[in-house]
């Protein structure tokens, strides 16, 4: 017997159609959970900082980029690297509570290092990448030469890249709306209010039409490399000193900071004068990197005041007011080229630059050496020959035999030599040839080493004592004395 209820339903069939209604009832709820719980995790994904962006530091060496970044980093003692560096800045969030890491690349300024450049700037990473040229202020005459050259670099390596050319188009688009929605921050201005500045930037490239840009300048953003870029003017302490040695004045900043600031107008870049030793500008440096990539709030306006200090935003610039500087240089025309006014200056070495010296073959030297000995004795021989026969007044008496023999040199045959060149020996000129050609005489009664004496010795002395016994009658009759008769 069935039960029916008052629909004239079965009672097992309408029990049975209850719990397949409260399942379904259960499936929705534990959908909707599902639905909750992931759009939960994508909006807190969505607001997280993300961990993608980077940081390429250019410029030539010994310009302080090192130095720089450690300052940022908040490293007292720097470890300088070579080719390419890599370091990272610690970024947190106070609003959201979140901290990620900002990677750092520096480059050397060696040119044979800008292959390197194609493991930091990268296809997939282009859009997330600003890039620092530094610059020393310390080298003036150098500034504009090393924005051209790293300019060209960044140029050629993105053309290198092989990017879609819609992909950089709207690189170099998203550019010119960030330039042109600039608006200045006013005084006491609330800091989210930066934030809503770069939503206006973003509402522009949706081509929402409330939103009202005014159209770039003749010369802004004429070299769009798709890259936002931030020029930053390192050691701007050296001002000082460039003022007292290289008498640099006002004009010559002012000319000096024109250029730079037309420079970074044709770029769309923003400007710094920085001084790590005097801690100037740096953590300002610091806090508008953070807004550029993070969107962080930045709500400090251009510092034109100051000539060390100087801090022109990207957007905020124009030629107007460029040529508020021409005011001051009334002795500058501000059209000259640049290195007609900023002149680098001529250092005068002392010393020579050091070369490599190559020591010659030791038998060669002491070859030199053998002949120079040779030619120096050459020459004193000759200077005996020629030597005047000396008249002075000198009895044998006077003359002290023994000084004659102390320095008359042992030949190699045994016999003395009187060298009438040397100090000591007989003042005579013709008494030192007379003895040197009986020592140069073969006697022919000569003993052989070890023989017996002859009568060649006794000889040789006859000869020597008459000599002296003529030279010095010779000498009396010079002197007015009448010469005795000879009766040898």
């Amino acid at each position: 017997m069935r039960l029916y209820s008052s629909n004239m339903a079965p009672i097992g069939e309408k029990s049975a159609m209850a719990a397949s209604a409260e399942r379904e009832n259960d499936d929705d709820e534990s959908q909707n959970l599902w639905s909750t719980i992931l759009s939960e995790v994508s909006s807190h994904s969505s607001s997280k900082l993300p961990s993608c962006k980077s940081i390429l530091v250019l410029g030539e060496d010994e310009t302080g980029k090192t130095t720089l970044l450690s300052r940022l980093q908040g490293i007292e003692d720097p470890k300088k690297g070579y080719g390419l560096e890599y370091l990272y800045l610690d970024v947190r969030d106070e609003d959201r509570d979140d901290t990620t890491r900002c990677g750092v690349w520096i480059l050397s300024g060696e040119n044979e290092h800008e292959d390197l450049l194609r493991y930091a700037l990268r296809a997939d990473n282009l859009e997330h990448t600003l890039v620092i040229i530094a610059v020393d202020m310390s080298r003036p005459w150098q500034v504009m030469d090393s924005l051209q050259k790293w300019t060209q670099v960044i140029r050629r390596h993105v053309d290198s890249l092989r990017i879609p050319p819609e992909q950089l188009r709207e690189l170099e688009q998203r550019l010119v709306q960030q330039f042109q929605a600039y608006t200045e921050p006013e005084s006491g201005q609330d800091q989210s209010a930066t934030r809503r500045t770069s939503t206006a930037a973003q509402s522009a490239a949706t081509g929402d039409e409330e939103t009202v840009v005014l159209p770039l300048g003749e010369t802004t953003l004429t070299h769009n490399l798709g890259v936002p870029i931030v020029v930053v003017v390192t050691k701007s302490d050296a001002v000082s000193s460039l003022e007292k040695e290289q008498d640099y004045r006002d004009e010559h900043l002012d000319f000096l900071q024109q250029h730079i600031r037309k420079f970074c107008l044709n770029y769309g870049a923003a400007l710094f004068y920085v001084s790590v030793k005097e801690n100037k500008n740096c953590d300002l440096l610091n806090k508008y990197l953070l807004h550029r990539l993070y969107d962080f709030p930045f709500s400090t306006s251009a510092l034109v005041v100051e000539k060390d200090a100087l801090f022109v935003p990207s957007g905020w610039d124009n030629l107007q007011k460029i040529s508020i500087l021409y005011e001051n240089m009334s002795n500058i025309d501000p059209e000259k080229p640049f290195d007609e006014v900023i002149v680098k200056p001529v250092v005068r070495r002392l010393l020579q630059d050091n070369k490599e010296v190559v020591a010659e073959d030791e038998q060669v030297f002491l070859m030199k050496q053998q002949a120079a000995l040779r030619n120096v004795a050459q020459g004193k021989a000759g200077e005996a020959g020629q030597r005047p026969p000396d008249r002075g007044m000198r009895t044998p008496e006077k003359r002290n035999v023994q000084n004659v023999a102390n320095v008359s040199p042992i030949t190699p045959q045994g016999k003395t030599k009187i060298d009438p060149g040397k100090p000591g020996s007989a003042n005579e000129g013709v008494l030192a040839n007379f003895f040197n050609s009986l020592l140069s005489k073969k006697s022919v009664g000569s003993p052989s080493p070890g023989g017996p004496k002859t009568g060649g010795d006794k000889a040789v002395r006859n000869d020597a004592a008459a000599e002296l016994d003529r030279m010095t009658r010779v000498k009396k009759g010079v002197a007015g004395t009448a010469p005795s008769p000879d009766v040898s």
